[in-house]
């Protein structure tokens, strides 16, 4: 197929390939954690090789965010700039809803009652976790699910889109230089990115707050940056429209650039240093360029023909599953003996953990993700009931 020819759906499969990379990238990054080792001495990575830790605990949580915040904000962006229809807040509150809460509680509740057998439990836990606030609670912002602090930065980001969305378009309507509309939705976009610089700097050197103040540097304050950034992405996408579309000589090398960033980031990240304090605006910003060299191209590049690869898009397909379940799949390997308890067999750990939680993620999407997506048909596309069995006309 031409470069010219199939450029959206290019751009979804690239998309999954992002998902893809993103969630084995995160179960990597998570066995990695389990296998770290701390002692008087200091602390201990399992594998003693800088260049390897810097690609295994690369930290991804941002190109999630980047990445949802982009799709998620385009329809705005279009209604903002070009004067484009958008969907009730309704109707996109109940796709995320559907999309979101039926996985997640099902999780929630399996692992909060295998790990709380008798009642009431630590029920103040399953509370925060249910609704969404656990990312502001110190102590349990990390229990049940780990990784599920994300989902709470997740849900209040959709909650503040369908409050500044509508105001942007207000904001643009009375504008008639598409060139105004388009420096309202930058500038609004900038705002975000920098509040969240502006606090972690005063509260890092300000006040000195140590980085595992988990509230502190975890909340929508310190981390909405990522989502800033995908919403400028998509006024930036938006705004040029088919212009400036990057050619082959051009997208690889940015992408190689962005990458090598992310890269440089991890390697040089090192507790309370000024690249592990500003670690996630700046990956922010390198994941926001690397999607940018990859969706935004005139032709298909070396790079797109990896993130579109069968295997790489079907793991795409099935990486929200992957994320809720792969670190109560390996914990509960690790308790049962199925994992090596030394730090030699990380390696093994890391494949052990694999095998099991893909086809785990695969049979969770298809038993509860895809039958929940189905609910989605539920709303027409003016987010009111669908009438399935209309009465017929009478003459």
């Amino acid at each position: 197929m031409s470069g010219e020819a199939a450029p959206a759906r290019g751009r979804s499969g690239a998309i999954d390939g992002f998902r893809g990379l993103a969630a084995l990238s995160t179960v990597a990054f998570h066995v990695w954690q389990q296998y770290f080792r701390y002692d008087a001495r200091g602390s201990h990575p399992p594998v003693d090789d800088p260049v390897l830790g810097a690609v295994l605990s690369l930290e991804v949580i941002d190109l999630f965010f980047v990445l949802s915040a982009y799709l998620l904000t385009l329809s705005y962006a279009r209604a903002a700039i070009d004067g484009r229809s958008t969907r009730p807040a309704r109707l996109f509150l109940f796709r995320r809803a559907i999309r979101i809460l039926p996985l997640y509680v099902l999780a929630v509740l399996v692992v909060w009652a295998s790990r709380n057998p008798t009642l009431p439990g630590n029920w103040r836990d399953l509370v925060e976790h249910l609704t969404f606030t656990h990312v502001f609670d110190q102590q349990r912002i990390f229990y049940t699910l780990g990784p599920t602090w994300s989902l709470s930065l997740e849900v209040l980001f959709y909650l503040v889109l369908v409050a500044l969305g509508p105001l942007a378009v207000r904001a643009c309507r009375p504008l008639r230089r598409r060139r105004s509309r388009v420096a309202v939705c930058a500038a609004g976009c900038a705002f975000l990115f920098a509040a969240p610089l502006a606090w972690i700097a005063v509260a890092h050197y300000g006040f000195g707050v140590p980085h595992t103040d988990w509230v502190v540097y975890f909340g929508p304050q310190a981390r909405f940056g990522g989502f800033a950034a995908g919403m400028g992405l998509a006024v930036a996408t938006v705004a040029l429209g088919d212009r400036g579309r990057l050619g082959p000589r051009t997208a690889l090398p940015l992408a190689v650039l962005a990458v090598a960033g992310l890269f440089a980031l991890s390697l040089d990240s090192g507790p309370e240093n000024f690249t592990f304090t500003f670690y996630h605006p700046m990956a922010a910003a390198l994941w926001t360029v690397l999607l940018f060299g990859t969706l935004h191209v005139r032709r298909r590049t070396a790079w797109q023909g990896l993130l579109t690869s069968r295997w790489l898009t079907a793991v795409g397909l099935i990486s929200y599953s992957l994320f809720i379940w792969h670190e109560p799949v390996m914990l509960q390997l690790h308790n049962a003996g199925l994992l090596p308890t030394d730090q030699a067999g990380f390696p093994l750990a890391l494949l052990v953990t694999f095998v099991v939680t893909v086809p785990v993620a695969a049979a969770s999407y298809w038993i509860v993700e895809y039958p929940a997506s189905l609910l989605g048909r539920l709303k027409d596309h003016r987010g009111r009931p669908r009438e399935f069995y209309p009465e017929p006309a009478t003459r």
